[in-house]
């Protein structure tokens, strides 16, 4: 099972303590689209904002008052549960007629668009992020300013917070008896089977690349590029074997290219040497293979994932009874990753607030 014991980056420097999520208030996240609708089209985006409400909650919430299938709902990711969210989300054009009853005490339409296109994960450049942390140390700002200028220098690790894995570790549990034949989808609840399907499979993937990144980390080799790393392109997302390490340490250094891991899966662009070597010791640990992946390759096909992000905008402010960061992250980084070098505390205490939350930041999936 996920552990807790994921090494910091900013280990050299105290902690500020504190807690999150107090209120949903204390949470807020603005997604940042890929693009705008266009105006005209078959399908409808509709700009939500949500209050202390899961993903799948939403979802059901949509699907009953705007009469529509789920499979119909397209969204760009998941948001945290304890939190006030606002995102895109599409539906057929057809229920324009209806959207007059979306409005909730916990679901509000903000506007709405037609595009030509239905919404769909991973069309987002990323996440804006107001957190306020409270019942801080007394010389929290202080030190906090010097986390932000740490992570300013080095990123963070790309970690997937502890909300992946579910209440009590129980959506990885299902992707590992999936995985290992246990279970079948047709087990899981005929209402919940896809969207459930894919979650916990993606948690199994998710397990993988936290141990991959956490012994890299150990090694210390979180800003060193190895012979056959594949790597990722800052700007345009290409991805490429390294050959000359040299060459490539340059331009990592300079914040154009990134180290990557592994999202197991038939389609993942495989390392070379000894990167492949990490990443089998740690699937053979798990007694896996590609294979068990392929198997369900509908919902796991495989790709790669940035090990370290490099936020915009990092900053922290101070606010009456703690501290406010500000922060602007890439889809599929977990903001309480980030919230961990600061508060320095167990991950049980920085995952995802209330008993029962699921839902984890945006997350990109290919």
């Amino acid at each position: 099972m996920p552990t807790s014991a994921e090494p910091f980056v900013t280990a050299s420097l105290p902690g500020i303590g504190g807690t999150i999520k107090s209120s949903p208030e204390d949470f807020v996240v603005e997604e940042v689209p890929a693009y705008e609708p266009s105006g005209s089209g078959d399908h409808l985006y509709l700009w939500i904002e949500k209050r202390d409400l899961s993903h799948e909650q939403l979802l059901q919430h949509l699907g009953r008052v705007l009469n529509v299938r789920y499979r119909d709902i397209g969204t760009a990711g998941m948001k945290d549960r304890r939190a006030i969210t606002r995102q895109w989300v599409s539906v057929p054009a057809l229920c324009e007629e209806r959207i007059d009853q979306i409005d909730s005490p916990e679901v509000q339409l903000l506007r709405s668009m037609l595009h030509s296109n239905k919404l769909k994960t991973g069309h987002l450049k990323g996440n804006r992020f107001e957190l306020v942390i409270r019942d801080v140390a007394d010389d929290a700002l202080q030190t906090a300013e010097a986390i932000v200028e740490h992570i300013g220098r080095t990123g963070f690790p790309n970690f997937f917070g502890r909300q992946r894995f579910g209440r009590d570790d129980e959506t990885l549990r299902i992707g590992k008896d999936l995985i290992a034949g246990r279970m079948r989808p047709d087990d899981l609840p005929p209402s919940r089977q896809r969207f459930l399907t894919r979650l916990s499979l993606s948690a199994v993937q998710s397990e993988l690349f936290n141990e991959v990144l956490a012994e890299r980390m150990r090694d210390d080799l979180l800003q060193t590029v190895l012979f056959g790393d594949v790597m990722q392109v800052v700007g345009s997302g290409g991805r490429f074997v390294v050959t000359a390490e040299a060459i490539e340490q340059e331009r990592f250094n300079e914040g154009e290219t990134v180290t990557t891991g592994p999202l197991f899966g038939p389609k993942m662009m495989e390392t070379l040497d000894e990167p492949a070597a990490r990443e089998a010791q740690v699937l053979a640990r798990h007694e896996l293979a590609i294979a068990d992946f392929a198997r369900h390759s509908r919902f796991c096909p495989g790709t790669r994932r940035p090990l370290l992000v490099r936020p915009k905008d990092l900053a922290v402010t101070p606010v009456e009874g703690g501290l406010k960061l500000h922060v602007t992250l890439p889809s599929g980084s977990y903001a309480t990753v980030l919230l961990r070098e600061f508060l320095r505390t167990t991950d049980d205490a920085v995952n995802m607030g209330p008993p029962g939350e699921t839902d984890g930041d945006a997350e990109a999936r290919e």
